[in-house]
This record gives C-alpha cells, sequence and structure tokens, in this order.
C-alpha cells in the first residue's frame, strides 16, 4: 500500500495537469504570502535599518571569512537541528514536523510532476518517504499540540483553545492528517470516504499555503535570517544597547518573585 504513488492513482478521475496547476498556484500562493507578510510587517526593512545601526556601534569589522563561519554554524545550529530550542522534547518535535513537512512536500512535487500516471512507474521510495513524511508531521505536531504547547501555557489553557498564531500548526496537521487517510482509503477502494477526504485534503492544504499572510507559514523564511544577523552582532560586539538576559529571579513589590524566562 505505501509503495502506491496516490497522486497516479488519482489521475484516473483528476487530470494530472490539474494536479500540476494546483501544485504550482500553492506555491505562488505561498511566495505572494510571504511578500505581503513581509510589507505589512517592514520586516525586510526593518532587519536593513537594525543592521546598519548596529554595523556602525561595532566594536570590531567581521570579515567575509568570519561571515561563512557564522552562515554555516547558523545553518547547522540554528536551522538542520533547531538549536534555539533549549528543551530535548521541544526540539524534537520541531525537528519531526519540520523535516516530515519538507519530505512531504518535495516527494509530493516529484510524483505530482515525474510521474503523474500509472504509465510511468514511480519508484516505491517516493511513495514510502511521501507516507513517512505526513507521518513525521504528526507524531510530531499532535505531540506539541496536545502535550508540550499545554505544559508551557502560563495561563493554564486548554488544549482546545485556538488563536489565530495557531493557523499554521493546525492546518499543516490537517493537511498531512487528511492526505494519510485519504491515500490509505484510496488504496483500498473506499470509493465514497476516500472522496470525502480527498476534498478535507485540498481544503486544508488551501487553508495552509494560502493562509501564509494570516499565519505563521512566513516564519520558517524569517527565523534563519534573523538568527544570522544575531550570531553577527554578537561576533560584532555591537548589542550593548541591549539589555542583557536575565539569569536570576528578580523581586519584585509584594514579596514576588518572576522567575527567569524559559525557551520552550
Amino acid at each position: 500500500m505505501i509503495d502506491i504513488n496516490p497522486f497516479a492513482e488519482l489521475s484516473a478521475s483528476i487530470p494530472p495537469v490539474a494536479m500540476q496547476i494546483y501544485a504550482v498556484v500553492m506555491a505562488l500562493l505561498v511566495i505572494v504570502g510571504t511578500l505581503l507578510d513581509m510589507a505589512h510587517k517592514k520586516s525586510a526593512k526593518y532587519f536593513f535599518e537594525h543592521s546598519q545601526k548596529e554595523k556602525e556601534a561595532a566594536k570590531r569589522n567581521v570579515g567575509f571569512g568570519e561571515k561563512l563561519v557564522i552562515l554555516f554554524n547558523t545553518l547547522t545550529v540554528d536551522v538542520l537541528t533547531s538549536g534555539e530550542f533549549c528543551t530535548f522534547k521541544r526540539r524534537l518535535s520541531h525537528l519531526l514536523g519540520m523535516y516530515g513537512f519538507v519530505i512531504f512536500v518535495v516527494t509530493s512535487a516529484i510524483m505530482i510532476f515525474a510521474y503523474p500516471t500509472t504509465a510511468t512507474p514511480t519508484p516505491p521510495i517516493l511513495p514510502q518517504l511521501w507516507y513517512l513524511g505526513a507521518l513525521m508531521v504528526c507524531i510530531g505536531g499532535y505531540w506539541f499540540w496536545f502535550f508540550i504547547r499545554v505544559d508551557v501555557a502560563a495561563e493554564g489553557h486548554p488544549w482546545y483553545r485556538v488563536v489565530r498564531a495557531d493557523m499554521f500548526i493546525l492546518s499543516l496537521l490537517a493537511t498531512c492528517t487528511f492526505a494519510l487517510i485519504w491515500a490509505i482509503l484510496q488504496a483500498n477502494g473506499v470509493a465514497g470516504w476516500t472522496t470525502l477526504f480527498l476534498i478535507l485534503f485540498i481544503v486544508s492544504s488551501i487553508v495552509l499555503f494560502g493562509g501564509v499572510y494570516w499565519s505563521k507559514f512566513a516564519h520558517m523564511f524569517f527565523k534563519p535570517a534573523a538568527a544570522y544577523q544575531k550570531r553577527v552582532l554578537k561576533a560584532q560586539e555591537s548589542r550593548e544597547n541591549l539589555p542583557a538576559p536575565a539569569d536570576k529571579p528578580k523581586q519584585f513589590g509584594l514579596g514576588i518573585k518572576r522567575l527567569a524566562p524559559k525557551n520552550y
């Protein structure tokens, strides 16, 4: 079952060109949504102006070679291994979701464009990776939503409390969950339910890729840039204008202690 390309099987009822156009439209929605998000939040302008201000306050110059080393460290520590998370379970949850999503999207694109019909046999490794990627997203995402997210909610909000910031994780989970159910039902020839979950898969993916402007989808593009800038500023020793991080609990009025914030 997991050796079958679900999109090739779908080509019996939906033309492959329709699936390919849909995939291109989703990619364009991500690009447009990210650009709109950058324009609305003025992210690029902020990074540029902040970088120029800190460069003027720099105590030392960072050369090209050192910047390459910083870029390498940013990619290997902050991006590929999610080093910004302090706890193991939070990092593992994020890595499962991140790598699962990448595998899911890449294999989907390859199967849709390179092996769109059953006339062209799909290498078994592609659908196997597709199932694995979707499953990784589900494991990491549901683990975060039902356990990790609840643990770190200082206000004690239940798991079913949803705000706009949750749009990305929920639409991602829905997309991968419905994709798995649809593919399994299709492989087993369950006609009616297959159609239902195919529709749910399409709708949830539209929300995921079309809702970039309103969700946290775009943050995956900003975080590497922010992490790189943070490392460069540290190397320039130009962060004296920022408050030092609190590493000890502070005593406030009425005998109340405020604990140092934790990064989950």
